[in-house]
């Protein structure tokens, strides 16, 4: 990979070089749905959006406490309203009541023996690897080496529908990637945002198969459009029968 490992996942420990010109060398699991639908799409700059950022703050909630500072908080009933337009300046901000509910779902997971007993080890690690022949990238939330899992902290809007929301999501080749990267188990820490109900997730061999799939087919969009000479992309098109 150019850089030696250790140097190339030191400099991806900074937001900056993961999100930034640096780290799109590497293709991610982000990537996976855009190069899935529509691959001319994937160099495209990435819009923030709300659940993004209630999401971003969860994960630190629990894993880098000492830096939620870094989020602007608003008191505000909505995003609609003068005070909110004004404080935010543009950027999406978090609702006072969206961080009272946040609050309240880290509490519930972290007085969860079980789930405590598992948010040990290291956070937000980055790893690299190749992966059919292109380099990819990851950032685990938790790598617990006792028991031998990559941990992966979600939210959902229904606990019952989780295993549906992880094939739209694609949290399969999430854990494909990632197994790949951190050669463990992959496990999916989930609470629900209306019932506040913990679900602990782990992965069937037809999971990574499916995740598997999807990254052989994202590879395949990538290297059509990204690394084959006199490719045209205007004369791409889909076929599909009915």
């Amino acid at each position: 990979m150019g850089m030696d490992r250790k140097t190339i996942i030191n400099k991806l420990k900074q937001d900056e070089h993961y999100y930034g010109d640096y780290g799109k060398q590497f293709l991610s699991n982000s990537d996976i749905s855009i190069l899935l639908k529509n691959p001319k799409l994937l160099h495209k700059e990435k819009q923030r959006t709300t659940a993004m950022v209630v999401g971003g703050y969860f994960h630190t909630a629990i894993l880098e406490p000492d830096k939620l500072k870094r989020f602007k908080i608003i008191e505000s009933s909505t995003r609609n309203t003068k005070k909110y337009k004004e404080m935010s300046e543009g950027e999406i901000c978090l609702l006072q009541h969206e961080v009272d509910k946040i609050e309240l779902m880290t509490e519930i997971v972290m007085d969860n023996n079980i789930c405590r007993g598992l948010i040990k080890g290291d956070f937000e690690v980055p790893g690299v690897t190749e992966i059919f022949g292109n380099k990819w990238k990851g950032k685990a939330d938790i790598i617990n080496h006792e028991e031998k899992l990559v941990i992966d902290l979600k939210t959902t809007s229904d606990l019952d529908r989780f295993r549906w929301s992880a094939s739209k999501f694609n949290y399969d080749s999430q854990a494909y990637i990632y197994s790949n990267l951190f050669g463990y188990e992959m496990l999916f820490m989930v609470i629900d945002k209306e019932t506040l109900q913990i679900g602990l997730f782990d992965c069937s061999p037809d999971f990574y198969s499916s995740g598997e799939d999807k990254v052989r087919k994202a590879t395949d969009a990538y290297e059509l459009f990204y690394k084959t000479d006199d490719f045209d992309s205007k004369q791409y098109l889909i076929t599909k029968t009915l």
